[in-house]
């Protein structure tokens, strides 16, 4: 999947920074202006996505797409915390007990060193949840973006703290690198007023920036832009429903490469019924159970975004393969999660047809969308009116014979797209280093 670039060259007096660990270890150069200009050298791209008690990592090279190493340390600040690093199919695990974020980058940092992948980095690409409506696109991050991602904290509480602890950590580590901020709304920001405006008191909007955001903007960019590819579809005439369906479940639609409306909302608890989250209900449900239980309306909410959704409904899990494997044994309650599940993600794809005022394709991506075959039947079953006709053979396999066609006939079609958010990220940061 390499790409062709077209570049605007830095300017020739640039001159190359070296960049000292804390610690005192060895410097990390980062790539000069001949290696930005020749291509040979300073390709990869360190990519970031920090959350509260995680750090996921992969190093990328986004001309060719290659991912040398990828890993996540994992239940930081407890005695159990783990780094886990997968290289070359190979996996290897090693205890960092108690570290917090800031040991969890250092012991990263060591496995590229011991790599040789540490020195030469073209820049670090950071997942950043929350943009609000201040970001329509991937930015180099300076003190005023940094400002304008804090802005935003009262709209993303639970993601764009650890999000700014990871930038601010690469920062110190990485002095004389380009650190590039790529956000999970941006994608949504080509939504129409109609699309992202909520039937509320017009000032709340004004005021508190209370509108539809939307989520998982990189994957739906990424899996759209591949199914266009995929189906050779006109780059600027097309209309796709993409469902990125795993823990958390969002829907978009996207016309001619831009969404145009997605299914979350002012946050992600709005939409499709997910793992633990409750997606779309009666806001009123809140107030109500919250008298009813002597409970504050904040304590209401937590369990609509942790005790909710699959877990809620089925009383097993939010694991979609528990639920499934427990619907079919016979269990009433997984029964009755899985139905919802589809019922409403089918619902939802039908919604999206109506801005796109045609459906062209129908992707799924995410750990569900990729990999459960019945989630994909069951939905795929309510949409026959669209056109779309399961290919049973093919959903078994994963469309992987179909290059990820998983119906018949020629328009629409549903397909799988595996998603892969860390390229997108590195694809970007690597744009923003080369001023292209």
């Amino acid at each position: 999947m390499g790409r062709q670039h077209r570049r605007r060259h830095q300017n020739q007096n640039d001159t190359p920074e070296r960049c000292s660990d804390e610690r005192g270890g060895e410097l990390f150069p980062a790539a000069s202006a001949d290696t930005l200009r020749n291509g040979k050298k300073g390709m990869n791209v360190l990519v970031l996505n920090c959350g509260s008690s995680s750090l996921k990592f992969a190093v990328i090279d986004p001309d060719t797409s290659v991912e040398h190493v990828s890993g996540i340390a994992q239940r930081l600040g407890s005695p159990e915390a783990s780094l886990d690093v997968k290289r070359n199919g190979a996996k290897s695990s090693k205890p960092i007990a108690g570290a917090l974020h800031d040991e969890a980058l250092h012991a990263i940092v060591d496995v590229l060193r011991e790599l040789g992948l540490a020195d030469g980095l073209l820049a670090v690409g950071h997942r950043v949840v929350h943009g609000g409506s201040k970001f329509a696109g991937s930015m180099a991050i300076t003190p005023e973006v940094i400002a304008k991602v804090e802005e935003c904290i009262p709209l993303g509480p639970l993601h764009n703290p650890p999000n700014l602890v990871g930038i601010r950590i690469a920062q110190n580590l990485f002095p004389g690198l380009l650190q590039v901020g790529v956000f999970d709304t941006a994608f949504h920001q080509t939504m129409p007023p109609v699309a992202y405006t909520y039937p509320v008191p017009h000032e709340w909007l004004e005021k508190y920036g209370v509108r539809r955001y939307g989520f998982h903007g990189t994957s739906h960019r990424f899996v759209a832009r591949e199914a266009v590819r995929l189906l050779g579809l006109p780059a600027n005439d097309h209309g796709i429903v993409t469902a990125h369906l795993g823990n958390g479940c969002s829907c978009a639609a996207v016309k001619n490469g831009k969404s145009v409306d997605t299914t979350m909302g002012l946050t992600p608890l709005e939409g499709l019924m997910m793992g633990t989250r409750s997606g779309s209900i009666d806001p009123a449900i809140i107030g109500h159970v919250a008298d009813a239980m002597g409970r504050h309306p904040k304590e209401i909410l937590d369990i609509l975004n942790k005790k909710s959704g699959l877990l809620g409904v089925s009383g097993l899990s939010n694991d979609m393969r528990t639920v499934e494997e427990a619907a079919a044994g016979g269990n009433e309650r997984a029964k009755l999660a899985l139905d919802l599940f589809c019922y409403g993600l089918a619902k939802a794809i039908a919604a999206l047809v109506v801005p796109l005022g045609r459906l062209d394709a129908l992707v799924f991506t995410g750990g569900i969308g990729e990999n459960s075959t019945t989630v994909r039947q069951m939905t795929i079953a309510r949409l026959g009116f669209l056109g779309l006709t399961l290919d049973a053979a093919a959903n078994a396999t994963h469309g992987r014979a179909q290059g990820g066609r998983i119906t018949t006939g020629e328009r629409p079609q549903a397909l799988i797209v595996p998603t892969n958010e860390e390229l997108m990220i590195a694809e970007d940061a690597e744009r923003i280093a080369r001023g292209a």
